[in-house]
């Protein structure tokens, strides 16, 4: 999340008025949230079906700083996504079984028991070598894409058998 400052580094203002142009200030001023791109089209391959991406989206929507761990409340995402807080609670408990998060308890001295804090290091630790791979693959892709281009950047022509159009 970009947060205003008095100086921004440019790529961040780039970033922002990019993002401004596609969504409108109002949306972009509300808040806006980093996602990955393997996450989205790897969740069938994770095995995350639609609910439980919605609930990883809705916890990451509260991770603003990357040693600051996100802690929005069950009943809070529940809302949210219109499911019963035992779902998001169930549905927490599976992800952490399968490692993609884990759920960090918290307490104040005062107050006692808060919501938990969730942890994504081992979903992140599962993303990487996928988002590895289709980088290698995006890589491969660009180097046949540039030696079938000739240095101007057009295709080179070849001559086919049988070819009367006059171009060799």
């Amino acid at each position: 999340m970009i947060v205003a400052t008095k100086t921004k580094p440019a790529d961040a203002v780039k970033t922002l008025h990019a993002n401004e142009r596609k969504w409108g200030k109002p949306l972009i001023k509300a808040g806006w949230t980093l996602i990955p791109n393997q996450l989205l089209e790897r969740q069938a391959a994770l095995g995350l079906d639609p609910i439980d991406v919605n609930i990883l989206l809705h916890i990451m929507r509260h991770w603003w700083e990357a040693d600051r761990l996100p802690f929005p409340s069950k009943a809070t995402i529940a809302r949210c996504i219109k499911v019963h807080p035992r779902t998001v609670q169930r549905r927490l408990a599976k992800l952490e079984a399968v490692g993609f998060i884990k759920r960090v308890p918290r307490h104040h001295p005062e107050k006692g028991r808060q919501s938990n804090a969730y942890d994504f290091a081992g979903l992140i630790k599962q993303l990487i070598p996928m988002a590895e791979q289709y980088l290698a693959q995006r890589e491969q892709r660009q180097k046949e894409n540039k030696d079938r281009l000739t240095p101007a950047g057009r295709p080179r022509l070849r001559v086919v058998d049988g070819d009367t159009g006059g171009a060799s």
